[in-house]
């Protein structure tokens, strides 16, 4: 009974998640301008949809941003997370929880925040503070991804591949970086998520340049049109098609560690 009735809870939660979302992409697909009524199946609104100039003005924005902020936070927070691995005990519990700071803030006080640093140095908002604003919360993701991988791998390779002739460089790019790779790539995953559907910062950083989600927002204080049906459909896809890759590279992650894990024990026994 018990058994049944959590199952009854989960699919209850599952339904009044996802059911608003199913219904969105259905009627994508509609003939009819009208919501209430289904006119049959169409691909038009697609059509449309790649044929509106501003929408594809935002979209170069959106994934411009993106792939911008992507590179740079991955390149940063590599690096600090390097940097971080390498310290003492007391001063990296210190820079975690300086790092955990922008995760744990709400996007509306970092935007704010943002909003008013750029002010006050009277810098004007549009597609750079926007791109650097990202940077800003990408770099976080990017640093709990890459350390997981830091703190798996053998401390003496670097010290190592250093007795053997290689420049710290060098050493960095051959031994620590192929190890951690699978971290990298993890991080720059999710901080592409995060980057594509930011709406709250976005908007706080930005007056002269709108990505997608500020285009829709906008959108919605009038008659939303059925082409963001089909927009919102392909932004779901998308951003769902990335989290289950993340999710996937962390359970290929996590299945040797378990499994030398438990050869270990074994052995011991």
């Amino acid at each position: 009974m018990v058994r049944k009735l959590r199952y009854a809870y989960i699919a209850a939660i599952l339904v009044f998640l996802y059911a608003p979302i199913v219904v969105l992409i259905v009627y994508s697909f509609n003939d009819s301008p009208t919501r209430a009524v289904w006119g049959g199946f169409s691909l038009k609104w697609y059509i449309e949809l790649f044929r509106n100039k501003s929408i594809m003005d935002a979209l170069y924005v959106t994934v411009s941003v993106a792939v911008l902020s992507t590179i740079a936070s991955t390149i940063i927070g590599t690096l600090a997370a390097i940097g971080m691995h390498s310290m003492k005990s007391n001063m990296q519990a210190i820079y975690m929880n300086v790092t955990n700071l922008p995760m744990l803030t709400p996007d509306i006080v970092t935007g704010i925040s943002l909003m008013a640093l750029f002010i006050f140095v009277k810098f004007p908002r549009g597609y750079l503070t926007m791109l650097l604003a990202h940077i800003t919360f990408d770099v976080p993701y990017v640093i709990f991804s890459v350390l997981p991988r830091l703190r798996r791998m053998n401390k003496h390779l670097y010290e190592a591949a250093l007795d053997l002739g290689s420049t710290p460089g060098r050493a960095l790019w051959q031994v620590i970086l192929p190890e951690i790779m699978p971290g990298v790539i993890t991080g720059a995953l999710l901080a592409f998520t995060m980057s594509l559907d930011d709406f709250v910062i976005s908007y706080f950083t930005s007056v002269r340049t709108a990505n997608l989600s500020m285009l829709i927002y906008s959108m919605t204080r009038r008659k939303v049109p059925p082409t963001i049906n089909a927009l919102s459909a392909i932004m779901f896809t998308v951003v769902l098609t990335l989290l289950l890759i993340i999710n996937r590279r962390d359970q290929r992650a996590a299945g040797p560690s378990l499994t030398s894990g438990e050869s270990k024990n074994s052995a011991s026994r």
